[in-house]
């Protein structure tokens, strides 16, 4: 369900937390991250489960978000929005649009879950980065999401990041109890097809995780081995690792 104000309004978003500033989140950028609530996916390895209900206690307002980026004009660069799942508010890119016209480059993170919605954002044209999570092969989502045809969507969502020539990043987080190796190449593999240049495996981090077998088990990853390593980047062009000991961001 998405939050629409009545026609006219300034635009109402769900805000589940701020951080003001960032130097990782977007390389090259001081950047503001704005973290919106609600997601109709329940991924077992999420690390933002409490921005998953639409509705949620102790929400910033939008107002009041804002104006603390109007005041950072000059010294930020960009303003990231992520969640949770931030295309599942209606609202989105009337704020999307009101945080360029301050001129701050904006990025969004997203997992694709609705094609439309992620188009309607895109459509504002005031886009310049995006990065979306990719869970698994589009036909084992349900896997990873809990959600029947969940990579139904996903593909639609990849296909238009694609097809908008947006700068992007397509990213993966791996645990091997949820992604087997050969699940890995066959991503590559489904990417490669669709015409992807930009893949990151993203190790597994057991900090908040909820899933108490999944934090502790013997499979985590230290990383990515190198003959895997070498497969995979022989399919997708710009292909890294960010996590692992012998990371290449």
């Amino acid at each position: 369900m998405a939050v629409t104000p009545p026609p006219g309004e300034p635009p109402r978003l769900r805000v589940g937390g701020f951080e003001p500033l960032t130097t990782v989140e977007w390389e090259g950028r001081l950047s503001a991250v704005v973290f919106l609530q609600g997601c109709p996916w329940r991924c077992r390895y999420c690390h933002n489960a409490e921005l998953a209900p639409l509705t949620a206690a102790g929400m910033r307002p939008w107002a009041e978000v804002l104006a603390d980026l109007q005041r950072r004009r000059g010294f930020l660069d960009a303003v990231i929005f992520s969640g949770g799942e931030p295309t599942m508010q209606s609202d989105l890119p009337a704020a999307i649009t009101q945080v360029a016209e301050l001129g701050f480059e904006v990025a969004l993170h997203t997992n694709g879950f609705d094609p439309a919605a992620l188009q309607r954002v895109l459509a504002t044209g005031a886009v310049d980065f995006v990065a979306m999570d990719i869970k698994a092969p589009f036909e084992a989502y349900p896997d990873v999401t809990t959600v029947p045809a969940s990579g139904q969507a996903a593909r639609a969502s990849a296909a238009l990041v694609l097809a908008s020539g947006l700068p992007h990043e397509l990213r993966t987080t791996w645990h091997p109890a949820l992604l087997t190796r050969d699940q890995l190449r066959r991503i590559a593999l489904e990417l490669a097809e669709m015409g992807a240049r930009r893949w990151v495996i993203q190790l597994f981090r057991a900090e908040g995780c909820p899933v108490r077998w999944l934090r502790e088990s013997v499979a985590l990853p230290a990383d990515v081995d190198v003959e895997l390593r070498a497969e995979l980047a022989a399919l997708i062009t710009d292909f890294a690792v960010r996590g692992g000991a012998s990371a290449q961001q």
